[in-house]
């Protein structure tokens, strides 16, 4: 399948998108226009890291530190979703 975007690229969520928690619901909700999105607690991970700082390699590697999961996996599972996201128009990646 292979990756899609570069390591070096760096995501960020589009205008208008927003990851906000909702406390009457005790979850997290992606915000979009006239979309509202219930990431599951791995999307969220991912998603908190998804600042317009962070480069995608930098994503990986905290994650997989942090959960001491394989790079491998964890940088196929956000370059996957990142995709999703991307063809939703809800995340950026530049570079």
């Amino acid at each position: 399948m292979g990756q899609h975007f570069a390591p070096t690229g760096t995501p960020k969520l589009a205008r208008g998108v927003r990851l906000r928690h909702d406390e009457a619901r005790g979850q997290w909700v992606l915000l979009a226009p006239e979309r509202v999105l219930n990431p599951d607690p791995v999307a969220v991970e991912i998603l908190r890291r998804v600042d317009g700082e962070r480069s995608i390699a930098g994503i990986v590697d905290e994650l997989a530190q942090a959960f001491t999961v394989e790079r491998e996996r964890v940088e196929a599972d956000v370059d996957d979703f990142l995709k999703g996201l991307v063809d939703k128009g809800m995340v950026e990646v530049s570079g």
